[in-house]
């Protein structure tokens, strides 16, 4: 079961997201309705994840973004799964950008409909896990660039298992190569992507979002 704060001003989607997990047998121990009252229930309940909506009160542009943003430079590791009405690249990127060791989530409100992926994706992020909606990666491959081009063919091999989700020790056992020729590889990859000694975690994020970018 995950305790879970949702930050959502439609009282209805609200609701419904409240109804909706206790279904599936997580419990909602807070609600909210603006980003002051996300901080404050993250503060005094300490969820296992929060579930926000990007454009709340009283500007109606990013407060909810930004409040998970801050949320996790306070809470390193608590789990954002992110809920906007539009496809918007740069606030999935914002987000990614963000993330020191996953545990984040982009998905649009119409996945909300498709109970079983939504249910499925907030737990996946709970565990640790990204996921990006679909839409929002058909958006990211349309634009076509391609920061990769000065990588080898076995760099970009590597970086797609990262894509994928997978760790060192994967990626070793999927190429039948040692962890430290991995380990060699990505470091490579942070330096020709020009990715600063920002931690390892992070740049891994950013090194999979340039790869997303560029359509693998």
């Amino acid at each position: 079961m995950l305790r879970v704060v949702i930050a959502e001003d439609a009282v209805l989607l609200r609701e419904g997201l409240a109804q909706l997990l206790d279904r599936f047998g997580h419990q909602v121990i807070a609600t909210a309705q603006d980003a002051p009252g996300l901080r404050a229930a993250v503060q005094r309940d300490r969820p296992d994840i929060i579930v926000t909506d990007v454009r709340m009160p009283p500007t109606h542009t990013d407060e909810g973004l930004r409040a998970a943003i801050e949320l996790r430079q306070r809470h390193p590791g608590l789990p954002v799964l992110v809920l906007s009405q539009y496809t918007a690249h740069a606030y999935a990127a914002t987000l990614l950008a963000s993330s020191a060791a996953g545990g984040v989530g982009y998905l649009l409100k119409d996945r909300i409909g498709q109970v079983a992926d939504f249910v499925g994706a907030l737990e996946q992020v709970a565990a640790g896990g990204c996921v990006i909606d679909p839409e929002v990666v058909t958006q990211l491959l349309s634009r076509r660039r391609d920061p990769l081009a000065q990588l080898t063919p076995r760099e970009r091999e590597v970086l797609g298992h990262m894509a994928g989700g997978k760790a060192n020790q994967a990626i070793a056992r999927e190429l039948v190569v040692s962890e430290a020729a991995v380990a060699k590889h990505i470091n490579s990859i942070f330096a020709k992507l020009k990715l600063d000694a920002t931690g390892d975690d992070h740049r891994r994020v950013r090194a999979v979002l340039a790869y997303l970018e560029s359509g693998g």
